[in-house]
């Protein structure tokens, strides 16, 4: 029997256990950037990191369409 990973039919595979959440976690944030917490939380209190939503239980999360925004807004013209 062939393996189903293997199928180029197979739909593709994805890390993300929910794949159709809108929002980002600050953890997963700082791992696509590659800082640390310290430095997103700097940039939160400067007023220059993504806008969040605080959650009831005080937990921060970034919408996938304002992280992009955001991300774009920085690009330098080449």
């Amino acid at each position: 029997m062939a393996d189903p990973l293997d199928d180029p039919a197979a739909p593709p595979r994805t890390t993300d256990a929910y794949p159709h959440r809108g929002e980002l976690t600050v953890a997963e944030v700082c791992a696509d950037l590659g800082i640390s917490r310290r430095t997103f939380y700097e940039w939160r209190a400067k007023g220059t990191a993504p806008r969040c939503i605080t959650l009831p239980n005080g937990s921060l999360r970034i919408r996938k369409a304002e992280y992009q925004r955001w991300l774009t807004a920085r690009e330098e013209a080449a």
